[in-house]
């Protein structure tokens, strides 16, 4: 039996291939936002819904550098959200790498 690969991670860096500064300076939380829907077991509501990032798109600071990290998973939750944050970083010739985000030390303790 072989093992499935993991899915990969792609970074959408807020910095444009000319090396410009993307704006606005909110644009990853409005970004992830915007997915924040597509998540396991997908939405709720009532008394268990919350704010929050969906695992599949996140915003963080890498290097000093605003990013997006989308899971490639997101293609086969919902490939037309995959398709808008791919769109999204090549219509605003931002910079995209393929990478994988490693747990910092506080997460690398826990099991």
């Amino acid at each position: 039996m072989t093992e499935q690969p993991k899915p990969r991670e792609v970074f959408i860096q807020g910095i444009t291939t000319d090396g410009r500064t993307f704006r606005p300076s909110d644009w990853a939380e409005r970004l992830a936002g915007a997915m924040s829907c597509f998540r396991p077991g997908g939405t709720r509501s009532g008394r268990d819904a919350y704010l929050g990032y969906s695992p599949y798109c996140v915003p963080r600071v890498v290097n000093g550098v605003k990013c997006v990290i989308v899971n490639e998973a997101l293609k086969s939750v919902e490939p037309m959200a995959w398709d808008f944050v791919m769109n999204f970083a090549r219509d605003n010739k931002l910079q995209v790498v393929d990478a994988c985000l490693l747990p910092d030390g506080r997460e690398a303790g826990k099991a």
